[in-house]
């Protein structure tokens, strides 16, 4: 008997595996599949049942669709990226978090699986909330786990996007929390808590780190300082005006992805960012409104791995062929 998998087309398994990602990530009908792929309703059907005959649906989509690998593949050479997964977009959502939460909980996996005992540092914020959140349960006991920033407000209150405790009880794994707030009110305030040892300890884990997972914010009205409640916008407009364009773990930088030297970051108690080395340190970013903030990182090397979206990886090509 012929194998079915060697008779299709790359073609048609590029279709099938777009459907099976639309209907089985993105929630999306088949009526829905037949609109945004331009096809009837029974093509439709046809395609995400053809996803599941050639296996390409399991848990997440295992069938590296050719557009997203070619893209990835000019992200990595125009970036320099030691890292880079581009997932397919959803036309009609292009900044939805599910697949490429998915793509960096793969990535995430792919390390702890490992049997000898691996530092993942993480960062908070949305995307990698969603990341912890499609994780496989694993057991990695000999793994350790811990936060690149503080897990508290100024007035004591947790952050609602901590991601380390929740990724810590998924694979069960020790983890080590930052024991301090987001912003200290003053760096003489910022300079004591950071002598404290269990500060320390947690900074020295976070410099060995073997993979280094990071949301990363805009600047503007909406950006996520603001909305979080650690600037105003007044203040997020200084900085603007300062030339700040994105920040990764409360850090600011700019258009060259250099830390500015100012008065906010001199209260960031985060673990300090500085040019990526041999070690993987990815971005995990979605949305048009972060474009010019990755491009930024990766420019300054403060990243040298991206997990994104198709819609994304083209925004981010056309930025980085103008620039």
């Amino acid at each position: 008997m012929t194998n079915q998998r060697l008779t299709s087309p790359p073609a048609r398994l590029d279709d099938a595996a777009r459907a099976g990602w639309l209907y089985y990530v993105a929630g999306n009908t088949q009526d829905e599949i037949a609109m945004k792929l331009g096809v009837s309703r029974q093509t439709a059907q046809r395609l995400v049942a053809m996803a599941v005959a050639e296996r390409l649906v399991k848990v997440r989509l295992d069938h590296p669709i050719g557009r997203c690998m070619d893209l990835a593949a000019e992200l990595t050479e125009r970036l320099g990226l030691r890292v880079c997964e581009v997932v397919p977009s959803d036309p009609a959502a292009p900044g939805l978090l599910a697949g490429v939460a998915s793509a960096a909980a793969a990535l995430l996996e792919k390390t702890l699986k490992s049997p000898e005992p691996r530092i993942v540092a993480l960062g908070t914020g949305r995307a990698l909330k969603a990341t912890v959140e499609a994780l496989t349960r694993m057991d990695c006991p000999q793994h350790r786990i811990v936060s690149l920033l503080g897990n508290m407000m100024a007035d004591g209150q947790a952050t609602p996007y901590n991601a380390v405790i929740r990724m810590a009880d998924r694979v069960g794994a020790p983890h080590y929390p930052f024991p301090l707030p987001v912003l200290a009110r003053d760096a003489r305030e910022l300079a004591v808590l950071h002598r404290q040892e269990a500060v320390r300890h947690t900074l020295a884990l976070c410099a060995e780190a073997d993979l280094t997972l990071v949301g990363i914010g805009q600047m503007g009205p909406r950006a996520p300082l603001v909305m979080d409640g650690f600037l105003t916008e007044e203040e997020m407009a200084a900085l603007t005006h300062e030339g700040a364009v994105g920040e990764i773990t409360s850090w600011v930088y700019d258009h060259d992805g250099r830390i500015l030297d100012c008065a906010f970051n001199a209260r960031v108690a985060s673990a300090p960012r500085s040019r990526a080395g041999d070690r993987p340190v990815v971005a995990v970013a979605v949305g048009e409104a972060k474009v010019a903030a990755v491009l930024a990182a990766v420019r300054g090397r403060l990243v040298n791995g991206l997990v994104t979206s198709e819609a994304m990886a083209e925004r981010l090509i056309a930025g980085a062929s103008a620039s």
